[in-house]
C-alpha cells in the first residue's frame, strides 16, 4: 500500500516484468540515469509517456549552461544561479550543480551529443542567456540544442539494449509491506502483449517526467506535461516543495487571445544575441529596469512586459530582431524563424509579437543531493523534482544541467545501495475519484486567471475556490453512487492536473509576498524576514493537503557528510541520510 492509501482507478496489472531499477521519462534526467545504471550492470526499464523523443528536453532551444568558457569559473556560474533564485537557492545543490556541470557535459558529448563549434578553432561556441553575466550557454543546430541532446541519448540507450516501454503512462507506486518501492503500476496505449494496465517491480523508481506546464491553458511544454509525476509522489506520501514558483517565459509567440495548448517559445538566446523587447510605439521599456536589461532574469523580464502591457493595454509586446539580418536567422535560429513563419510573422522584416507563458516549474517532488525522495527507494530529477538549485526562479538553461548532473548522483546512489524491496503489497480499492477529461480545460482556465503570472489574494481565493468545488463534487459523487469517470489516459491526466493544481495554489496563497517567480499584486515586495523558507506539501490520507514550512538551512535536508562538494558522482555514496521533518507552518 502506497504511503496515503490514495491511487488513481484503474483496472488490476494484467501483466507484469521485473527489473532493478525504473526510469519513468525519457528526457536528459531519465535517459541520463538509465545510461549510467546500465553501464554498472543494473536492469533498466525506461517507461516514457509517448515516444522516446517527445518529452520536453527535445524543445529546449537555448543551450545547456556550464562554465566551460575562457575566464569563467564555476563560481561566477554559481553566483548567478543565487542571484536569479531569489534567496531561496540550497547552496549546496547548487555548488553540485555548477562544479560537476562541466565535466558532465564532456560526458555528454562523449555520449554523442554533437554542439555548435568555431569552424576556426574547433571550440564549443557559447552564448548569453538571461541572469548570466558570461557567455556560457552551449547550443546544438542553432537553436535546437534539445532535439540534439535528446537524439544522441535516444541512440544510446538503443545500442546499449536498454529496455523501453514506449505510450505507457505511469499510474501509481508499488510498496512493500514496510512502505519502501517495489514497483509502479503502468498503462501501457497500443497493441501488443502489454496493452492496458500492467507493473513493472523494481527496488528503485526514478520519476523524470518533466513538468505540468499543461496546468495553464498557454504554456510552452508539449501535451504530456501534465504534472504526472508530481501527482504519483504525492499519492505516494511524498512531500513536494517550492510549486508556486512556476517560470512564466518572457518571450512566447503570442498568438492571440484565445490561444490553448502548447505555444512556440522564442528562446532567450535571441535577446542574448542582441534582440531587444520594445512595445508597439518602439520604446525598449527594460532599459532602466536592471542592469541586464532584457537579459534580465527571466522573472524580472517577465513582470517588465506585463507591467508594460498593463500599462499600455496591449495585449502582447514585441521583440525586434529584424537587425540580425536573413543570414543570421537561418543559421542561429532555424527553428524559431520556421515557427514564426509558420504563424504569419517573418522575423527578418518584422518585429515578433511576444507574451509571457507557463514554460518552467521550480519546485517539484522534494529531494536530497542524492535525488532521494522521502520514500524510501523513490527518485527524482530533473523538472519534476525540487533540487533547491532553482530556488524561487531557475536560471536560464540550468535546467539541461540539473538533470545531466542530479541523474548522475542518483544512479551512483542506486548502485551502492544492496537493499532489496519485498513483494509488491497488492494495493487497496482507490479512494479518490477520476474527473471526466473535459475537467482538464476548466482547470487549465481556473488557473490561468487566478495563478496565473500576476496573482493576488482574492484571484488566488478563487481558484481554490473552483478547484475545490470540481474536487468536492466528484468526491461525493463516488461516495453517494460510487460513480467515477471512465478509466482512461484522458481522465488520469485531468485527475493529475488537478492534484497538482491544487497544491500550486495552496502553496501561492500561503507566500505572501512578491519573490522571483511568485508575483503577489497585493503584497509586492519581498520579505526575507518572514518568507526566506520554503513551502513543503503532503497529501493526507483523508485527500486534503498538509502544508508545513522550512527554513533554507533545512533545505534539502542533508547532512554535512553528504553535501555536494563531499560526494563526488561518480563515488559510493554514504548511506543513511535521512530527510528532517519540516516544522509545522505558523
Amino acid at each position: 500500500m502506497n504511503g496515503t492509501g490514495i491511487r488513481l482507478h484503474a483496472p488490476a496489472p494484467g501483466w507484469a516484468i521485473a527489473a532493478d531499477v525504473i526510469v519513468v521519462g525519457s528526457g536528459v534526467a531519465g535517459l541520463t540515469t538509465a545510461l549510467r545504471c546500465a553501464a554498472a550492470g543494473a536492469k533498466v526499464v525506461v517507461v516514457t509517456k509517448a515516444q522516446m523523443d517527445n518529452g520536453s528536453t527535445r524543445w529546449a532551444q537555448g543551450g545547456i549552461a556550464a562554465a566551460l568558457g575562457e575566464g569563467d569559473t564555476p563560481e561566477q556560474h554559481l553566483d548567478d544561479t543565487l542571484v536569479a533564485g531569489a534567496g531561496l537557492c540550497d547552496e549546496p545543490a547548487v555548488r553540485a550543480l555548477v562544479t560537476e556541470g562541466p565535466d558532465a557535459v564532456r560526458r555528454l558529448i562523449s555520449t554523442g551529443a554533437r554542439f555548435d563549434r568555431s569552424a576556426e578553432t574547433g571550440e564549443i561556441l557559447l552564448t548569453r542567456e538571461g541572469g548570466h553575466h558570461r557567455r556560457r550557454i552551449a547550443h546544438a543546430g542553432g537553436d535546437a540544442t534539445g532535439a540534439e541532446i535528446s537524439r544522441a541519448l535516444v541512440e544510446a540507450v538503443r545500442d546499449a539494449g536498454i529496455e523501453t516501454v514506449e505510450n505507457a503512462l505511469v499510474l501509481d507506486l508499488l510498496t512493500d509491506e514496510t512502505g519502501r518501492t517495489a514497483g509502479v503500476t503502468l498503462h501501457v496505449m497500443g497493441e501488443g502483449q502489454r496493452d492496458g494496465v500492467g507493473a513493472v517491480h523494481a527496488k528503485a523508481v526514478v520519476l523524470a517526467t518533466g513538468g505540468m506546464g499543461q496546468v495553464f491553458s498557454a504554456t510552452t511544454n508539449p501535451a504530456v506535461s501534465t504534472g504526472d509525476g508530481v501527482a504519483l509522489a504525492l499519492r505516494a506520501g511524498a512531500e513536494v516543495s517550492d510549486l508556486e514558483f512556476v517560470q512564466f517565459h518572457p518571450t512566447v509567440l503570442w498568438l492571440g487571445p484565445d490561444a490553448e495548448g502548447q505555444q512556440p517559445l522564442v528562446s532567450e538566446a535571441v535577446r542574448g544575441e542582441g534582440a531587444y523587447l520594445v512595445d508597439a510605439e518602439g520604446i525598449r521599456f527594460m532599459t532602466g529596469q536592471h542592469e541586464l536589461a532584457e537579459l534580465a532574469p527571466r522573472d524580472i523580464v517577465a513582470k517588465g512586459i506585463m507591467r508594460r502591457m498593463q500599462e499600455t493595454g496591449a495585449e502582447h509586446m514585441f521583440l525586434d530582431a529584424r537587425h540580425f539580418g536573413a543570414t543570421m536567422w537561418a543559421e542561429r535560429f532555424p527553428t524559431i524563424l520556421a515557427a514564426c513563419r509558420a504563424h504569419g510573422i517573418d522575423p527578418v522584416t518584422e518585429p515578433i509579437p511576444v507574451a509571457p507563458a507557463a514554460h518552467y516549474a521550480s519546485g517539484g517532488v522534494r529531494t536530497d543531493l542524492l535525488g532521494r525522495t522521502t520514500v524510501p527507494g523513490l527518485y527524482a530529477c530533473g523538472e519534476v523534482a525540487c533540487t533547491g538549485v532553482h530556488g524561487a526562479n531557475r536560471l536560464a538553461s540550468n535546467s539541461l544541467l540539473e538533470g545531466l548532473v542530479f541523474s548522475e548522483r542518483i544512479a551512483a546512489d542506486i548502485i551502492a545501495d544492496p537493499t532489496a524491496p519485498g513483494a509488491p503489497v497488492v494495493p487497496a480499492p482507490a479512494r479518490t475519484p477520476l474527473l471526466a477529461s473535459e475537467t482538464r480545460y476548466e482547470i487549465q482556465r481556473i488557473m490561468t486567471a487566478g495563478a496565473g503570472v500576476l496573482r493576488s489574494a482574492a484571484s488566488l481565493a478563487g481558484a481554490a475556490s473552483a478547484l475545490e468545488r470540481i474536487h468536492t463534487a466528484a468526491i461525493e459523487d463516488l461516495e453517494r453512487d460510487g460513480k467515477t469517470a471512465e478509466p482512461c489516459v484522458e481522465t488520469w491526466e485531468a485527475s493529475n492536473l488537478s492534484l497538482v493544481a491544487r497544491v500550486l495554489v495552496a502553496a501561492a496563497r500561503r507566500r505572501e509576498e512578491t519573490r522571483g517567480c511568485h508575483w503577489r499584486e497585493d503584497r509586492p515586495d519581498r520579505d526575507d524576514a518572514q518568507w526566506r523558507r520554503h513551502l513543503v506539501v503532503r497529501l493526507t490520507p483523508d485527500r486534503t493537503l498538509s502544508v508545513h514550512t522550512t527554513d533554507t538551512a533545512d533545505f534539502p535536508p542533508v547532512r554535512a557528510d553528504a553535501a555536494a562538494d563531499a560526494v563526488p558522482a561518480t563515488a559510493a555514496t554514504p548511506r543513511g541520510t535521512t530527510l528532517a521533518a519540516p516544522k509545522e507552518f505558523s
